[in-house]
């Protein structure tokens, strides 16, 4: 599984970084962004995508099919 973040829709709420601050760290801009991809299970990668309340974090299978959201 593969996350990534839409700096066009992230408002930089931090909630993904404090669900998973090994994971997602926000930038300058406070925009977060996933610095460590091998620290995430997909429960993780889950919790922070499906907390995000602009939904902005978006999961990929392997193959890179969009699975949510």
């Amino acid at each position: 599984m593969k996350a990534y973040v839409d700096h066009n829709i992230c408002i930089g709420t931090g909630i993904c970084v404090s669900i998973a601050p090994d994971v997602f760290e926000l930038d300058d801009n406070m925009k977060s962004n996933v610095v460590n991809p091998e620290a995430a299970t997909e429960a993780l990668y889950r919790e922070a995508a499906e907390n995000c309340p602009t939904q902005a974090i978006f999961l990929q299978d392997d193959d890179g099919n969009q699975i949510y959201p």
